[in-house]
């Protein structure tokens, strides 16, 4: 039996220009920044306190940087967050 050859994208799923991606990353990153989203901040990720360790420059898989620029840690572990799910302390 031969393994199943991979061209490294998933079924219906576009490929994304990497330039293009990369600025909107880049600028979700700068729009949690500007609103107050800096590392050391103390955040909360609902109700529960954390800590901005990060920020998320991923531009592939589940949870990239364009929708989820903050990395947080908090008692449960460390997370990456949208700014619509984190508020300032």
């Amino acid at each position: 039996m031969a393994a199943k050859e991979r061209n490294g994208s998933r079924p219906g799923k576009l490929e994304q220009d990497s330039e293009r991606y990369g600025r909107s990353v880049g600028s979700a990153v700068n729009a949690a920044i500007n609103r107050g989203f800096v590392v050391g901040r103390e955040v909360l990720v609902g109700s529960i306190p954390g800590i901005v360790v990060g920020y998320n420059i991923a531009s592939f898989g589940q949870f990239v940087g364009n929708a989820y620029p903050l990395v947080v840690r908090t008692a449960l572990g460390v997370t990456k967050c949208g700014m619509d799910e984190v508020s300032l302390v």
